[in-house]
């Protein structure tokens, strides 16, 4: 193991417990963590970016498990011998993202983490209850338009991580990979544990959504009720997804906005909730769309974020998670699950298992 491994191994354990008091013991400017990963936010790469909001058909995969015919050679064929995932094959793909985040640091924040967590989130949130179709089963965003959809700008960055992954496990679909690069993401940022199920297959572009079905983050809550109902979920489940806004930034070349919505947006804690309720936001002057800023200009909020904690019924959710980091971290798991098995054809008796991320 490298030094600068070393380090950032010994740095994820040590700010897990100070990453909520950053806000209070630290100060506003920025620091570099030795070795890669920052922990803090900083300007993104000028030639890279990352999470906002929030490629041809692959392998042919079938069935809960995956089946995938292969030969020596690794090249599949017909008559050659059947290879049936288990458990332990996902969890060699989950070590080889884990390991692929460790050692790309060159992105936003010094991690990649945070864009994958917003392309499983994208992903699975064009699900539409009433119709049944849309959801993280098919993949269909490698394909124009929902690739091109401006919901999805700057996704490829990620689907591109992803992609050598796929490469060295031809057996699992885009789909399961897409979902199991966001689980592993939320786990390596100090997140909870996240149940995990395969049985996505991948489809075809004619199976892409409608653009439309995705949060628009300049809007306020009666646009996020009608864009989370149409999924099946309510107001707690809305303000607990919204938390994943702790991680990552906004792009001035994607979404239009700017900026991290915390101080450390390369790990999952409850600031994004602390922070609403305790900065003083004001709305930034500047030629982009609307956004809030707080007091340090260091920080943004979307009008959407800011319509949590003016609506009645979604701000008492937002104080909850504020309090008790470990309440938020229960039902985020809950509802993430939720999100990312939308519209998943699962066989009958399709268990969900659970990772060993890298740093327990």
């Amino acid at each position: 193991m490298s030094a600068s491994t070393a380090s950032r191994q010994f740095a994820r354990v040590a700010l897990r417990t100070s990453a909520r008091n950053a806000i209070v013991t630290a100060p506003r400017h920025a620091f570099r963590q030795g070795g890669g990963r920052r922990f803090y936010s900083s300007e993104s790469p000028k030639n890279s970016s990352s999470s906002a909001l929030l490629y041809l058909a692959g392998a042919a995969v079938a069935g809960a498990g995956g089946y995938w015919f292969y030969t020596q050679g690794g090249t599949s064929s017909a008559s050659a011998k059947v290879f049936t995932p288990t458990k332990e094959d996902y969890q060699k793909v989950y070590d080889e993202i884990a390991s692929r985040l460790e050692e790309n640091d060159d992105y936003d924040d010094g991690s990649y983490g945070p864009v994958l967590v917003r392309l499983a989130w994208h992903a699975s949130g064009t699900y539409d209850k009433e119709t049944g179709t849309g959801g993280s089963n098919g993949a269909t965003m490698r394909f124009a338009p929902e690739g091109d959809h401006g919901a999805n700008a700057g996704l490829k960055i990620a689907r591109d991580f992803l992609e050598p992954v796929k490469q060295k496990f031809p057996w699992i679909s885009y789909s399961d990979l897409w979902i199991l690069g966001g689980v592993c993401a939320i786990q390596e940022m100090q997140g909870p544990i996240i149940p995990y199920r395969p049985g996505r297959t991948d489809r075809d572009a004619a199976a892409c959504t409608p653009d439309g079905r995705l949060p628009d983050g300049a809007k306020g809550a009666d646009h996020l009720r009608g864009i989370f109902y149409r999924m099946g979920f309510n107001d707690q489940e809305i303000v607990a997804l919204a938390g994943a806004h702790a991680l990552g930034r906004c792009h001035t070349d994607r979404s239009g906005f700017d900026g991290p919505w915390t101080f450390s947006p390369t790990v999952l804690t409850n600031d994004y909730y602390t922070l609403l309720l305790k900065e003083k936001w004001s709305w930034r002057k500047w030629d982009g769309p609307k956004q809030l800023q707080d007091g340090s200009k260091s920080l943004m909020m979307l009008p959407a974020d800011y319509a949590l904690i003016q609506d009645k019924a979604m701000r008492q959710w937002v104080e909850k998670y504020a309090k008790d980091n470990d309440a938020f971290f229960n039902d985020f798991r809950d509802v993430i699950v939720k999100l990312f098995e939308l519209g998943v054809p699962f066989k009958e008796g399709t268990e969900r298992w659970t990772f060993k991320p890298t740093n327990a």
